[in-house]
């Protein structure tokens, strides 16, 4: 028998149907090729139990019967074809003929390019971008392994800035290139996280509804277009991380729901199948082809869009059956427990490929629970993941700040209890889009008190969080103390910049920023424990805590006193590990960020013993603020050079007193 044209080899057949095909999209979806001598583009689709496929689109009047696809000989149940004359920009849908009589119209699901909302169909591409990263890609695989700061600043692309003049429409691509990067930039921060820009049809669900998994929204521009902006952040030395969301998909009608007729994608049973709480459908990951589609998914946004990294939303929702169910409404795994055995098995294959395939990508979970080994290696029983949202700090912290001062004293716990367990993973500390939506309030109307006690807070808590151990993540709009709650229809409200208070917010992230990446302490250890060490967390009745932050033996220790009260205190002391000078080197209650200037400058520490340590100084605490000294000096240690002469001398002396 002669076989019909193929991209798709006998290996990449038996890769896919094992669940080990990582690089689908290079064969399946549609591809402009050159068979015999014509120009055209080659389709192919998995949909096993359709009756028949084919092509429809504008080229054909969307016409059912003139473009048949043909199964493979192989019972993969792929649908392929080649069709002579069409070219990029093609629009098209598969035609999909049930064997109960249903017809359906899909988009494809491994697409480039999707029409623009609200129009359903996918569009033949190739993409054309001259790549100018090639340094940063190579400073960023020579850096395996290495430690370097994360400040990561987090935006919905499609409302950090509206253009009032032009229907309050979103900026394209493009335009975030030249608002956006420079910003990005002037504010210090390392990486920038992009919710979803996949393909969506409902622009309220901010991305998190995906159809097109592996195109960019048109909502924005082109593909190139994408790629352009990642480029330019790289041109900044930006890393650039994209919400990646493996967790669900909608039930629109042209979406992969009821693919072929059958439950192809999701979860037959609808005890595993549904999601009550996005109203969405959840992946099948124990069938091998989904699990190479998804994989193959995000791989492609690591090497076609040279991402450095992926956030995988919703992970707890996927560890777990009973996520969001109520006793009788899910379905025990094989073993009678409530793991999701398959996804914990996906997970462990995922980060696999994705950093066997790229070194030096991050891998970032948003998992919400207290499961085990989330960034640990696979080999050593951990999913694998490089880092993941350490949503307790984020619980506790924001419980602690709305609370009035008064009674902070009685609470002191919620503060320190993080760091029980902060080193029991390799954590990112979030604010993020979450918390300031569905009536949840802005993060400074969250603060208790007066105006100026709020903004004080919020220094406070920014504070706080840029000093704690792990990585930090800020959404959009936090960083001027936006007083709104987010809005993707509005943006983030700039105007609020006339204001010092708010100009005061935004100019203490900047020197947060500057600071966190100048200070090794902050991000050498920042994993580890041995770069933290706490001086004191008891004093519950001033609202203060104290602790050391440590990097090598050659980086100056940093001491961060946090006073979340609102008196001033004269006089408290504080031990420290060694005596000198301690100087001031950042405080959030400057007058440069809108507060009260009070300040310590340089002080030296006495031979007073007090919190376990040797010396103490005696600070001024302004109010709700943070403040951080660097200075003293270690004892010096004895060089390998004057261990070495100390051991001559007294083979010496030895050999004198033998003879």
């Amino acid at each position: 028998m002669v076989k019909p044209f193929s991209l798709l080899t006998d290996y990449d057949i038996d890769l896919f149907r094992s669940g080990k095909h990582f690089r689908l999209y290079e064969k399946m979806g549609s591809h402009l090729v050159e068979h015999q001598g014509q120009k055209g583009v080659y389709f192919a689709v998995w949909a096993p139990n359709a009756k028949s496929v084919s092509v429809t689109g504008n080229f054909n009047n969307w016409n059912p019967e003139s473009h048949q696809l043909k199964p493979r000989w192989d019972s993969s149940g792929i649908w392929e074809g080649f069709i002579a004359g069409l070219e990029k920009g093609t629009v098209y849908k598969y035609h999909i003929k049930t064997k109960h009589g249903i017809a359906l119209d899909k988009g494809d699901p491994f697409s480039f390019r999707w029409e623009t909302p609200p129009q359903t169909a996918s569009v033949v591409w190739s993409f054309d971008h001259d790549w100018k990263d090639e340094k940063w890609l190579k400073t960023r695989r020579e850096g395996v392994g290495k430690p370097k700061p994360w400040s990561v600043y987090e935006v919905h692309p499609g409302s950090w800035k509206k253009i009032e003049k032009d229907g309050n429409r979103s900026l394209s691509y493009r335009e975030l290139a030249d608002d956006l990067v420079p910003y990005v930039k002037e504010m210090g921060f390392t990486h920038v996280e992009l919710m979803p820009v996949m393909e969506h049809p409902y622009f309220p669900s901010w991305g998190y509804q995906v159809t097109g998994f592996f195109a960019p929204t048109s909502r924005s521009g082109d593909p190139e277009d994408l790629m352009y902006l990642i480029d330019k952040f790289h041109a900044e030395g930006i890393g650039v991380i994209l919400d990646w969301v493996p967790s669900h998909f909608p039930g629109d009608i042209h979406g992969l729901y009821f693919f072929d007729g059958t439950h192809l994608y999701e979860y037959a049973d609808m005890r595993r199948g549904y999601h009550p709480d996005w109203n969405s459908y959840v992946f099948d990951y124990g069938r091998n082809e989904v699990r190479s589609f998804l994989i193959s998914n995000a791989l492609f946004w690591l090497d076609k869009y040279h991402a450095d990294g992926l956030r995988v939303d919703a992970v707890a929702s996927m560890l777990y059956h009973d996520y969001s169910r109520k006793e009788g409404e899910w379905m025990p795994n094989i073993h009678g427990g409530r793991e999701n055995l398959e996804a914990i098995s996906f997970f462990k294959d995922f980060n696999e490929a994705a950093y066997g395939s790229y070194p030096g990508i991050e891998t970032i979970a948003e998992e919400s629970t207290a499961f085990p080994k989330v960034t640990h290696p696979a080999s050593e029983g951990g999913l694998g993941f490089g880092q993941k949202w350490m949503m307790g700090w984020m619980h506790d912290s924001l419980t602690y700040f709305k609370r009035p001062l008064i009674f902070r004293r009685f609470h002191q716990n919620e503060i320190t209890f993080s760091i029980d367990y902060a080193f029991s993973e390799r954590f990112m500390l979030p604010l993020s889009h979450d918390e300031v939506v569905h009536m949840k309030s802005s993060l400074l109307y969250k603060m208790p008190g007066d105006e100026w006690q709020k903004f004080a807070n919020l220094r406070a808590l920014y504070g706080h969080q840029w000093m704690h151990p792990g990585t930090q993540i800020l959404f959009m709009g936090g960083e001027i103390g936006q007083s709104t709650e987010w809005s993707h229809d509005l943006g983030v409200q700039w105007p609020l910049l006339e204001y010092e208070f708010h100009k005061g917010i935004q100019d203490w992230v900047k020197a947060l920023n500057q600071f966190y990446v100048s200070r090794p302490a902050l991000w050498k250890k920042g994993f580890s424990s041995e770069g933290y060490e706490w001086i004191s967390g008891a004093d519950t009745e001033n609202s203060v805590v104290c602790y050391l932050r440590k990097g090598d033996d050659t980086d100056p220790v940093l001491l961060v006193i946090c006073h979340f009260n609102a008196n001033t205190m004269e006089d408290y002391r504080v031990g420290v590990p060694y005596g000198g000078k301690w100087t001031e080197v950042l405080n959030s209650d400057d007058k440069a960020f809108g507060g009260s200037g009070i300040s310590n400058g340089a002080v030296t520490a006495k031979k007073e013993d007090m919190h376990g340590q040797e010396y103490s100084v005696g600070f001024t605490l302004p109010p709700l603020a943070v403040m951080v000294f660097e200075g003293g000096k270690p004892p010096k240690k004895k060089t390998t050079e004057v261990k070495e002469t100390a051991v001559k001398k007294s083979d010496t002396a030895k050999k004198k007193k033998a003879k």
